[in-house]
């Protein structure tokens, strides 16, 4: 090979290393890219990870605003000059919560917090004084959590978000769904796993499905000791007319579904690292294996990108008896170090109604490890197991997110409920949109619509795009020449720019996920052009040899 497109990495460092999670994949990739940095005029650019670069503003403002009312009400309780105070008092405090909303007419977020207030007593019929006291107690942090799953008056809030975000305000099922707030969504995942394992719902062994490609951490929890799963995997391999990868899940693909002896069936709802809903006809299709062939299929759903996604609808709208979801806060309102997520489960569900129908040898068992909560704990459904199992059940009275979190939280859920005109909605879709577009005019290829794209990140089939301009000659060149993960590794070394192996996620082999979220918009050109030269590079290596 011409000296001038060898790598420092060579093939056979490539094979050890592409078997490692491509989060972990990345430090390498990051340390070759920083030695790049060195030279003059290159800068790192790390499109890698998918932390947001930006802020959700209006709601932190409404709290730190909250925090300044918090503040007064523990000092008119006691107030020591060293520093020490009282507690929010419930006693008048919605007069005093207008008396400082009037005072305070122009602070940052105030108007949010009016508005949030009027929301819950007029929507929700809540009681002024305990509506008030929750947000007072919520921004100070003063108390544990009580109700442990979550807050009384955020979980309706946050209630009325989802039902607003992931079923589009038009759920398909009159009851409610019941709230877990947790830290982030990768808490949430951890509980689940963990309460299905305790509550022999699943068992060590059993056979799942998961939705590929798919969040690395689906593969490798699996895999674990403690639940040694049987993974059957429904590949998103459609293609759209003009043959181009739209990552759909073909109807054969669902039909494993069907399975009985498949227990439960997890995904991320628009995908990771695909970035695209499932559609209408794929869940449509969906519904009919469920309720036909396999109605007690568990369905884990991640929907943390749905909300960048218009018009989008989860699996806990069109299947809700069989789905819990998982939602975090943290990409929406650029808020991952608030770890803020929450599980929704329908008040009448397949969980339930599982749980009374295990042997009765478990029943026992399980009744013994629940009886210090109630003394009726064969009645304890499964969102409050899922509880009581974050904190081992002995600590469960002092389980639940905490409050501070809860509060922004609540902000959040708020503020979006608040946009009728739906402006943040607008606003960061069109962020995302925007930065799609100019990766992929940066590598002059032109944009296919796709009314179910997030475009979170964007996910480069490099086979694909060989197989489609230079013919099946250049692909056995490049599968017999380069391991798949070169691409990674070569724009990492020659030009300084951090990008994930799709393989690693059960993806395309080929294939590499550029986030849209983390760097800036003229960023995504460079990075488009860079992959442009650097799979020109790939044809003109095969011309000359």
């Amino acid at each position: 090979m011409d000296e001038k497109y060898k790598l420092k990495t060579s093939r056979k460092k490539e094979q050890q290393l592409e078997q490692l999670s491509p989060f972990e994949l990345k430090d390498s990739l990051i340390s070759l890219a920083s030695d790049q940095q060195k030279k003059p005029v290159k800068m790192m650019l790390n499109a890698g990870r998918g932390n947001p670069n930006w802020v959700a503003t209006i709601p932190r403002e409404a709290f730190l605003t909250l925090g300044r009312f918090g503040i007064e009400e523990c000092r008119a309780a006691m107030d020591n000059p060293v520093g020490l105070a009282g507690i929010p008092q419930k006693k008048g405090i919605n007069e005093r919560f207008k008396a400082f909303i009037k005072k305070n007419s122009t602070a940052p977020g105030i108007e949010l917090l009016k508005n949030i207030y009027e929301y819950g007593i007029e929507k929700h019929n809540f009681d002024p004084d305990s509506w008030v006291l929750e947000l007072a107690e919520g921004v100070i942090g003063d108390q544990y959590p009580v109700p442990v799953r979550m807050l009384k008056h955020a979980e309706l809030i946050v209630h009325d978000y989802l039902i607003q975000e992931m079923c589009g305000n038009d759920p398909k099922r009159s009851g409610r769904y019941d709230l877990f707030a947790t830290e982030g969504g990768t808490a949430a995942m951890c509980y689940i796993f963990d309460s299905l394992i305790e509550n022999c719902l699943l068992k060590k062994g059993d056979k799942i499905a998961l939705g590929v490609p798919v969040f690395t951490p689906y593969l490798e929890i699996p895999e674990l000791d403690r639940y040694q799963f049987k993974v059957t995997y429904v590949r998103g391999t459609s293609t759209d007319k003009e043959g181009n990868s739209n990552f759909q899940y073909p109807e054969e693909e669902l039909d494993k579904l069907g399975d009985k002896s498949i227990k439960a069936f997890f995904l991320v709802n628009p995908s990771n690292p695909t970035s695209v809903e499932m559609s209408d006809k794929s869940r449509k299709y969906l519904v009919k294996v469920v309720k036909n062939l396999n109605p007690n299929l568990m369905i884990l759903t991640d929907d943390v990108y749905g909300t960048f996604v218009d018009g989008f609808s989860s699996l806990m709208n069109d299947l809700p008896e069989n789905t819990l979801c998982v939602y975090s806060f943290s990409k929406y309102f650029g808020a991952t170090g608030w770890r803020l997520g929450v599980i929704a489960l329908y008040e009448d569900n397949v969980y339930d109604d599982m749980l009374s129908a295990i042997p009765e040898k478990d029943k026992q068992r399980l009744a013994k490890l629940y009886d210090s909560l109630t003394i009726h704990p064969e009645k304890i459904k499964f969102i409050d197991r899922l509880v009581a199992d974050s904190r081992q059940v002995a600590l469960n009275h002092m389980a639940g997110l905490s409050l501070p979190q809860q509060t922004q939280m609540m902000l959040f859920a708020g503020f979006a409920l608040l946009d009728k005109e739906n402006n943040y909605k607008k606003a960061s879709i069109d962020l995302i949109q925007h930065r799609y577009n100019l990766l992929w005019n940066g590598m002059n290829i032109p944009v296919t619509p796709d009314p179910y794209r997030a475009g979170y990140y964007s996910e480069i089939d490099i086979r694909e795009w060989a197989m489609k301009n230079y013919g099946k000659e250049f692909v056995a060149f490049l599968e017999k020449n380069f391991e798949p993960v070169d691409i990674v590794f070569r724009l990492a070394e020659k030009s300084s720019i951090v990008l994930l192996n799709g393989g690693g996620f059960a993806g395309p082999e080929w294939s590499v996920r550029v986030s849209l979220a983390n760097l800036n918009e003229d960023d995504y050109k460079i990075i488009g052009k860079e992959l442009a030269e650097t799979m020109q590079e790939y044809v003109d290596m095969w011309k000359n040899k």
